[in-house]
C-alpha cells in the first residue's frame, strides 16, 4: 500500500509561525526600550533647561546686587568713608529690591549660622528680574517667557573688610529657583568696591 506523500512546504508551516512570532517578539521589546528611553530623554533634557533657567536668574540677580552696591549703595565710590546711608547692619529680616530697599550686612551668611546653600534664606534682599514670574505672582507684562519660578531670587551682601586704602571687599550671594522647590541654584562673587578720586577729610 503506497503511502501519501508529504509535501516539504507543509513541513515548514510551523517553523514559519514560530520563527516569525519570534521575530514580532524581539520587534516589540526593541520598540519597548525604544519609547522608554525617549522618556528619560524628555526628562533629562526638562531637567538640563530648569537648571539652566535657575542659574540665569540667579546671575542676573547676582549682577543686579553688584550694581546695587556700586551705584545705588552709597558704598564708598566718591569719598573714603562711609555715609550714614551705607552703614553696615545686622540683618535680621528680608527686605524688598523692588520697591527700592537694599542693605549691607555687617557678617557673612555663614557666620550667622546659615549655609549660602540652604534655601530659602531668612534673611537678605528678595529680588525679581525684569520679565520673572513666580507661581504665586505670574509675570504678566515684558515676560521674558510664559514659564514660573517657584519663588522670587534673593541676595546677600556682606561686608569683608578693607580693600587697600579706600575701599571695601563685599561678598555677594544669590540664589534663584526654576519651576520647583528641588531646582536652585546658589551663586557667589566677591566685589571690590574703591573710589577714584578720595577725599581723605582735612589733614
Amino acid at each position: 500500500m503506497a503511502q501519501p506523500r508529504r509535501s516539504p512546504r507543509s513541513d515548514q508551516c510551523g517553523i514559519v509561525m514560530v520563527t516569525s512570532l519570534l521575530l514580532l517578539l524581539v520587534v516589540t521589546i526593541m520598540a519597548l526600550s525604544m519609547f522608554r528611553s525617549f522618556g528619560i530623554q524628555e526628562k533629562i533634557a526638562g531637567n538640563v533647561r530648569e537648571k539652566q533657567r535657575a542659574i540665569q536668574a540667579a546671575v542676573s540677580t547676582e549682577q543686579y546686587a553688584e550694581w546695587w552696591l556700586s551705584n545705588k549703595s552709597n558704598a564708598p565710590v566718591a569719598v573714603s568713608a562711609y555715609s550714614a546711608a551705607s552703614a553696615d547692619v545686622s540683618c535680621v529680616a528680608v527686605v524688598d529690591a523692588n520697591t527700592g530697599a537694599g542693605q549691607i550686612c555687617n557678617n557673612t551668611l555663614a557666620s550667622n549660622g546659615i549655609s549660602p546653600t540652604s534655601v530659602p534664606w531668612a534673611i537678605g534682599v528678595a529680588y525679581t528680574p525684569s520679565g520673572l514670574g513666580t507661581l504665586a505672582a505670574p509675570c504678566t507684562t515684558g515676560c521674558l517667557s510664559s514659564d514660573a519660578y517657584f519663588d522670587r531670587p534673593r541676595f546677600y551682601i556682606a561686608d569683608v573688610g578693607s580693600y587697600g586704602r579706600s575701599g571695601e571687599l563685599y561678598q555677594v550671594d544669590a540664589y534663584s529657583y526654576g519651576l520647583s522647590a528641588s531646582t536652585v541654584s546658589v551663586v557667589e562673587s566677591t566685589v571690590a568696591v574703591s573710589c577714584l578720586v578720595c577725599n581723605p577729610g582735612a589733614l
